[in-house]
C-alpha cells in the first residue's frame, strides 16, 4: 500500500523532513533490547535510563548523528571455555536510537550499577525579531525600480 505524504500541504513549507523523522521513529520503535525509561527530571530536562547489565564503560558508546541519539553496546565478554546450563542474561550487541527534537542537547551520561543514564536538556531559544526589506520591482522584467520600504516582522513563539 503506498504511503500518503502527511506534510504535503503548500502551507507547511519546510516541514517535509518531519516525514523522514517519523519513518526513523517507526523503525526505532521495533527494537526491544535493552529496556529503557524516559523520565522528566526538570522543567526542561529529561533522562533516558537504559538497563545495560554486564556492559562496562568501554563496551558502550553514546553519540548524536543527524538529530538522532544512538547508544551502542558491544559486549567484551569472552565466553569461550564456559559451559552454560541455562543462559538467561543477554550479552548480545545492541544499538538503540532515539530521534531528538530541534533544541535538545545531551548534557551528560553516567553508568551506575548496570544503568546507563543519559541527561538531555531542551534549550529554549530567545525569540528573534527580523526586519524584512520590501523592494518595489517590475513584474515583467524582474528589475527593481529603486523604491523600497522596510517593515518589522516579529517571530512569535
Amino acid at each position: 500500500m503506498p504511503r500518503v505524504p502527511v506534510f504535503n500541504s503548500p502551507l507547511l513549507l519546510g516541514f517535509d523532513h518531519f516525514e523522514r523523522i517519523l519513518d526513523r521513529v517507526s523503525k526505532a520503535s521495533a527494537e526491544g533490547y535493552p529496556p529503557y525509561n524516559i523520565e522528566q527530571v526538570g522543567e526542561n530536562a529529561l533522562r533516558i535510563t537504559l538497563a545495560v547489565a554486564g556492559f562496562s564503560m568501554d563496551d558502550l558508546s553514546v553519540y548524536v548523528e543527524d538529530n538522532q541519539l544512538v547508544v551502542r553496546g558491544v559486549s567484551g565478554d569472552d565466553d569461550s571455555g564456559r559451559v552454560f546450563i541455562h543462559r538467561g542474561i543477554a550479552s548480545r550487541q545492541f544499538q538503540r536510537s532515539f530521534v531528538l527534537a530541534e533544541g535538545i542537547e545531551i548534557t551528560g551520561a553516567t553508568l551506575d550499577n548496570g544503568l546507563l543514564n543519559i541527561d538531555l536538556e531542551r534549550q529554549i531559544p530567545e525569540p528573534k525579531v527580523r526586519t524584512i526589506k520590501i523592494e518595489n520591482g517590475s513584474p515583467t522584467d524582474g528589475t527593481t525600480a529603486g523604491k523600497s520600504k522596510t517593515i518589522d516582522v516579529e517571530a512569535e513563539q
